[in-house]
């Protein structure tokens, strides 16, 4: 199981509000700002977001090397999946392909995906088994 994940982004303004559009239908909301000077040298700022208590995905600002991280976030239903897409898009994502069933992995798999405004590929998912 992960704990947390680090992106880098081009503008992190831009992203904050992406993120806190694209993510609040799955309830992930904008929870943490950490000052990286308060940690080694070297350590950069971050913004998190997380749900149910616990900060798990960290924007930092810096180089962006967009298509190399895809990150699946976990919705509560199929209609979240579409909710979540929906809010993406509206916040400035581009489409990888619309919500509906990935019979290439299962039928029971509902996800819709996006890339961000840097490139990364996002995917709302909902796995009935899982849920």
């Amino acid at each position: 199981m992960l704990d947390h994940v680090f992106i880098s982004v081009s503008d992190i303004t831009r992203s904050i509000a992406f993120y806190a559009a694209a993510l609040a239908p799955l309830e992930i909301v904008r929870a943490h700002d950490y000052d990286g000077k308060d940690g080694p040298p070297g350590h950069p700022d971050l913004k998190g977001f997380g749900a149910k208590g616990r900060v798990f995905f960290w924007l930092r600002e810096g180089v962006v090397e967009g298509r190399s991280a895809h990150i699946g976030f976990v919705a509560g239903g199929v209609a979240r999946v579409d909710v979540a897409y929906n809010a993406a898009i509206t916040a400035g994502a581009t489409e990888i392909h619309p919500p509906g069933p990935q019979l290439h992995y299962d039928p029971r798999y509902y996800a819709a995906q996006v890339r961000d405004p840097d490139g990364y590929s996002l995917e709302f998912v909902y796995k009935e088994w899982q849920h």
